[in-house]
């Protein structure tokens, strides 16, 4: 099932009072960036993050979920509804979340 638009915009509104906050559709579902790092995403209308120390304390009882089969389980954010603690969460988390890969450039034939 993929993630409804609807459920997408309420969380990324509650995420509206940190800058740099977008998503990327990718196959149904939507990647979550901040400050061009990926903290985690929306899979089957669920916000879940990266597995990473800072967010293992701020939540030590997320369940554990997989985004999609195959995948490595994320922890689902289940108190969509508390602004204050997700823009901590994501805050707290950046520090600890990889820098975005660079791009390969194409080599032009001579």
């Amino acid at each position: 099932m993929a993630s409804s638009k609807e459920f997408v915009n309420f969380v990324l509104e509650q995420l509206s009072g940190l800058e740099q906050v977008s998503s990327r559709a990718m196959m149904g579902e939507y990647i979550i960036y901040y400050r061009e790092r990926i903290v985690g995403g929306i899979y089957d209308n669920r916000f879940l993050v990266k597995p990473v120390d800072s967010a293992l304390v701020l939540m030590p009882d997320a369940s554990w979920e997989l985004p999609y089969e195959g995948a490595k389980k994320m922890l689902l954010v289940d108190n969509l509804d508390d602004r204050d603690f997700l823009e901590k969460l994501l805050n707290e988390m950046y520090d600890e979340l990889p820098l975005p890969k660079k791009k390969k450039k194409k080599k032009v034939a001579e």
